[in-house]
């Protein structure tokens, strides 16, 4: 399920500051999109979407200085309805005062920013699409390796929190533990990020619940992540089939997005940690185009070429 938003959170998050209404900043933002209404301002009205926050720049602005007492109030009234979030306004412009009267009225925060309406825009929508989107929650870990944001999966008791522990001993950084709330960024990239009543908690079998934040300082935690691959741990069976060329990556599917994904087999006497760490490696480095399993298969080709040289 998606997050609750208010206007507050927008403008703990973005480059705003109040202009009037700071007793409304509990009103609830429900869409990512952001209209600029300057069809609005001249009084077409059919397609217009009040739950949107409201963007005025220096287009809708200009126009408005134009506008008479008449034609600003009914635009306003028109444009300021139950729903609306809030208006913002951009470049360092002003909004008619009529605007301002009716904002009041109604009871919607005014907000403004001397950034350009381009760029205050692309905040918001950055911001809004990222709470706002669906979540799913998955049961696993997210550690934050070498910058790259490793999900590891498996089954109760194979040792992932353990192992993320390990992990955040050896300079790396905890997302989330037990349950990671997964979201879509955009078609193709997946984040990760702990529920608000488990952020920077571990839980540790014959421990307890410690707080990671508290016994290894800030620089041992982050508050998300984007998932670079799924790493599944899976108790060691002696008729498993083991990849040991490293050339079968397999796929898993989380809100529609592929993401990578490894199996890495459990068992007594290997350094899951040092393992993970190396894999994160080397994800990093088939992603600048080295590849280890290619250069061993052209060794291996250039080598059964001489031999068949030698043997004619």
């Amino acid at each position: 399920m998606a997050k609750q938003i208010t206007v507050q959170d927008l403008l703990d998050n973005t480059h705003l500051s109040i202009v009037s209404g700071a007793d409304f900043l509990n009103r609830p933002v429900a869409t990512e999109d952001i209209s600029r209404p300057g069809l609005e301002m001249t009084g077409y009205f059919n397609y217009y979407a009040p739950e949107r926050i409201q963007l005025m720049g220096i287009t809708e602005t200009s126009f408005a200085a134009r506008m008479s007492h008449d034609e600003l109030m009914m635009v306003a009234h028109k444009m300021m309805q139950p729903d609306t979030p809030a208006l913002v306004v951009s470049t360092g412009r002003k909004l008619p005062q009529e605007f301002m009267d009716v904002a009041n009225e109604v009871q919607i925060p005014v907000l403004a920013t001397e950034l350009t309406s381009s760029r205050i825009l692309a905040n918001m929508t950055y911001f809004l699409s990222g709470q706002l989107a669906e979540r799913q929650s998955v049961h696993g870990v997210l550690v934050d390796i070498f910058g790259l944001g490793v999900l590891i999966t498996g089954d109760s008791g194979v040792g992932k929190s353990e192992t993320a522990l390990e992990l955040v001993q050896r300079g790396h950084r905890l997302i989330a533990d037990d349950r990671v709330d997964v979201y879509a960024q955009d078609e193709e990239r997946l984040v990760g990020e702990p529920p608000a009543i488990l952020r920077n908690l571990m839980e540790l079998r014959g421990v307890g619940i410690i707080d990671v934040l508290n016994l290894f300082g800030a620089g041992a935690v982050r508050s998300h992540a984007t998932i670079a691959f799924n790493l599944h741990l899976a108790k060691w069976r002696d008729d498993q089939e083991v990849d040991r060329l490293g050339n079968g990556e397999e796929v898993t599917q989380i809100q529609g997005v592929d993401l990578p994904r490894y199996v890495l087999p459990v068992q007594t006497g290997r350094n899951l940690a040092v393992l993970i760490e190396t894999a994160a490696k080397n994800f990093r480095a088939k992603k600048m185009g080295f590849d280890a399993t290619e250069t061993f298969n052209n060794n291996l080709n250039v080598l059964i070429e001489q031999n068949s040289e030698h043997q004619d």
